[in-house]
């Protein structure tokens, strides 16, 4: 019988709720034989046990070994991640109110620390100073309190952060990515990657650990 070639794409980050970790669990596979992709989707590469470590790092090419295992007669072929960092999380559908306050927590953090860093570095560059003299220059007489070129700056700087963050309310502007998504894009690959470096150089890679009792 000649082999069946199977094309197998993981992820290199995968969350689960399941205790025991499937094929198909970790990404793509493709395969003519319809037969043998389910029995390949269906196998069982790692379970998770309740006292364990909920996270691990599984190498592709012992998943190769434990799907020759199952069917012999395939070729894999990988086109994705060598390495799959797989986290069990554990999701609550019924958000509590703990959940609202830690939401509301992080909103007051973020405003009144937002609005501290743009204050510190008005005062830090001076300004108002720069207002009251840009003021004297335009219209020759000293500013009476509030002055159009501090709305008219105050206006700006808020249209200025819509459109640098790409959202007003909980509607994007445009369909690009905003500029604190990559970063915590950028930010999730780093980790990603240091975390499967770190396993591999402290050798807690998985070996072929399908879980079987």
């Amino acid at each position: 019988m000649a082999n069946v070639i199977v094309y197998l794409k993981c992820d290199r980050n995968v969350e689960v709720q399941s205790e025991d970790v499937f094929l198909s669990d970790l990404g793509e596979l493709r395969c003519q034989d319809n037969v043998t992709a389910a029995k390949l989707k269906s196998l069982k590469v790692h379970h998770f046990a309740q006292d364990g470590s909920q996270r691990c790092v599984i190498s592709t090419l012992e998943m190769v070994a434990q799907m020759e295992g199952v069917c012999p007669d395939i070729s894999v072929q990988i086109v994705g991640e060598p390495d799959v960092l797989v986290e069990r999380v554990s999701v609550d559908r019924y958000k509590g109110p703990m959940q609202w306050w830690k939401a509301a927590l992080v909103c007051l953090v973020s405003f009144f620390g937002t609005a501290f860093t743009i204050m510190a570095y008005h005062n830090d560059v001076g300004i108002n100073d720069f207002f009251v003299e840009m003021y004297r220059m335009l219209m020759n007489k000293e500013p009476q309190g509030l002055n159009t070129l501090e709305v008219s700056y105050s206006i700006g700087l808020a249209a200025g952060i819509i459109l640098f963050f790409n959202h007003v309310g909980g509607r994007r502007i445009t369909k690009d990515p905003t500029p604190i998504e990559v970063a915590m894009r950028n930010y999730e690959e780093d980790v990603d990657k240091a975390l499967i470096a770190a396993a591999g150089r402290e050798g807690k890679t998985e070996q072929g650990s399908s879980g079987k009792e």
